[in-house]
Order: C-alpha cells, then sequence, then structure tokens
C-alpha cells in the first residue's frame, strides 16, 4: 500500500499527506461480521475537507472519517480514492478500510480554531459514516457531539441503520444549530438489493430510520439513488419505490440517475456482465458520453419520481442540504396563558 503523499483530492494537494506511514496501524478481526476484512488505523492531520470547486454537490464541507465502504455497493463513485492507496477499486474498496481513529478529536479542534466560520459540514457523502466499521469503532458520537458543542451545522446521509444509536445526540444537536438527515434508498426489488448492495441493511430497514426519527419530530429525507437504467426504472418500479418511501413518512424524495466514475464504472460493468449481460451493450450505449446518463434520459426520471411525490403527497427537495427538525408543540399547560401554539416549519 502506498500512504505517502495521500491526499482527500491528489489531483490539487499532491504534496499534502493526510498522515504518514509510520502511524498506521493494521488489524484484522475474527468476529463473523468483519471476516475477510482489513482496517487500517490512522491518525490524521486534517479531517475537514473542502469539496473541489467543480463538484456538483450543494455544500462546501465533508467529514470522512472513514475511506472504503463495507456496504459493497458495486455502483459506489467513491471507489477510485482506494486506487490512491495502489489498491483496486473493487474487492479491496469493500474490504481494506482506511479509519481515521482520532476524527473526534481533530474535529473539535477544527471546529475552536478562529479561523473556522462555522460552515455547513456534510457527511456520508463519499463513504457512508454509519458502515458496519462504525459498530467497532464509534467515531460518530464524538463527531456529533463536537458539532453539538459548537452548534455547528451539518447533514449526514446514511444507508446505515447504526445511526439509530446516536438519535438523541443528533436531537439534541438540532436544538441548537441546522440538522439534516437523510437516508439513501435507490430502490425496494429485494432481488436487485442483495446483488447490487450486499453489505447494507434492507431498504425497508433504511426506511424504519425515517420512521424513526420522525418519531422524535425530526423530518427526514430520502435520496431515491441511484436510479438504475433498466433495472429500476420502470414506472412500476419507480412507483412502488416512491410509495414506500412516501409510507415511511419521508419529508422529501430526490432521485438521483445511476453515474459511472472511473474506478465505479469498472466493477459496475463487470457486476452487470455476470448478472445481466443481455443489458451491457445498452449500457455502453447509454454511458458512452461520459459518466452521466444523458440529460434526456435524467429528467425524464427526474419528473416521474417527481410526479409520484406529489401522488403520494410528497415534495422533492435539493439532496445534502441542512434542515431544522420541527419541534413538538408544548402542552396546553406549558404555554403561556393567552398565548396561540406556534407551529415550526422545516427549513
Amino acid at each position: 500500500m502506498r500512504w505517502d503523499h495521500l491526499a482527500e483530492n491528489p489531483a490539487t494537494a499532491r504534496d499534502a499527506a493526510l498522515f504518514g506511514a509510520d502511524a498506521v496501524t493494521t488489524r484484522t478481526f475474527d468476529t463473523p461480521e468483519f471476516q475477510g476484512m482489513t482496517f487500517h488505523e490512522i491518525r490524521a492531520k486534517s479531517i475537514v475537507n473542502r469539496v473541489p470547486g467543480a463538484s456538483r454537490m450543494p455544500f462546501e464541507w465533508t467529514v470522512n472519517p472513514y475511506r472504503g465502504c463495507t456496504h459493497a455497493c458495486v455502483y459506489c463513485f467513491a471507489r477510485r480514492t482506494h486506487s490512491y492507496l495502489d489498491l483496486d477499486t473493487g474487492h479491496d474498496f469493500d474490504s481494506q478500510i482506511v479509519v481515521k481513529v482520532n476524527a473526534p478529536e481533530l474535529l473539535r479542534r477544527q471546529l475552536a480554531s478562529p479561523r473556522w466560520r462555522g460552515e455547513h459540514i456534510a457527511m456520508g457523502t463519499n463513504v457512508d459514516c454509519y458502515q458496519r466499521a462504525e459498530g467497532r469503532y464509534r467515531l460518530m458520537p464524538g463527531i456529533i457531539g463536537a458539532l453539538r458543542d459548537h452548534a455547528n451545522p451539518f447533514s449526514i446521509l446514511t444507508k446505515g441503520t447504526l445511526i439509530l444509536r446516536d438519535l438523541d445526540l443528533i436531537r439534541q444537536a438540532a436544538e441548537v444549530t441546522e440538522v439534516g438527515i437523510s437516508v439513501s434508498v435507490g430502490f425496494t426489488d429485494q432481488e436487485l438489493w442483495r446483488t447490487v448492495e450486499p453489505g447494507t441493511p434492507a431498504p425497508e430497514r433504511r426506511l424504519d430510520i425515517v420512521r424513526a426519527f420522525a418519531a422524535h419530530g425530526i423530518g427526514c429525507g430520502v435520496l431515491m439513488a441511484p436510479v438504475l437504467p433498466f433495472l429500476s426504472d420502470h414506472p412500476d418500479r419507480l412507483r412502488d419505490t416512491v410509495r414506500a418511501i412516501a409510507a415511511s413518512g419521508a419529508t422529501s424524495v430526490t432521485p438521483l440517475v445511476l453515474h459511472l466514475r472511473p474506478g465505479a464504472r469498472e466493477w459496475y460493468m463487470a457486476w452487470l456482465e455476470r448478472h445481466h449481460p443481455h443489458l451491457v451493450r445498452r449500457y455502453e450505449r447509454l454511458y458512452a458520453e461520459g459518466a452521466y446518463a444523458p440529460k434526456w434520459y435524467q429528467r425524464q426520471v427526474t419528473r416521474q419520481v417527481h410526479e409520484l411525490a406529489e401522488e403520494f403527497g410528497m415534495g422533492p427537495r435539493r439532496a445534502g442540504l441542512p434542515r431544522r427538525p420541527a419541534r413538538p408543540e408544548p402542552a396546553p399547560a406549558e404555554q403561556a396563558p393567552g398565548s396561540a401554539p406556534t407551529q415550526l416549519t422545516l427549513l
């Protein structure tokens, strides 16, 4: 493995190593849930990362406590980052996990810096911060606690039900700052889920996250991503997915069509060849111009999902934006005499 000169964005920071090779501890665990996986524990030099200027993301700063992801989604766009370590973007991405063990303390120090201006921080936008490894390393409670203590706005996108462990912490943070929670559910088809997202909780279990947060007065949106061409984009399948999302009590649904960047493209196309060989040529034509499906196709899927969302009483929302949860109205005895209850809305 190559640790020297590793940066979040090597194209723009080739000499800014995030950590040195002498700071790496490699571990394996015998427990069944971590069989075949290797964890590289490092002490990072920086944890708050600026999103490249050319990015389409609607936020500027991220925190990523892990690199690589045990969810093993065959389409994951972050796979290419493992090539910076001289690891392959396929199996190694799923099983060789970099853990920034000092992430909570480092974040707390960076948030306290007079140079930090309290801007929104997005998490789970590269690899999932609630992947299986988080159950052992427990980095997120310290991260959320630091953000809460500094009243720093943040958002979390996840497929991991482990976020429910930190629901109380997130609720505390939402009392002092803007918090956005989104769950990723691209489709509800069980057979497709088992092959394309083998390390993730089932789609229905992810929608249980939405229900749990809603029960605690915290609105939760769903990023319907990715919509897989010719696999999950049939009108009936889109309807099934949006119906399930609406039934969970999600505040919004935001569709995103599959994009195939280098690293992910090769791994996904190999998976397609094994499981759906008749679709290979159709994908090659659809993605002939690059990583993204044609605009007409993206607009078609987006329009269909938005129409279904309206039918089921939901509205679209840009993924990743923070929202302040609606707090329950106080009981009548707690209201000031003669005052009317105030209905707080989601931001």
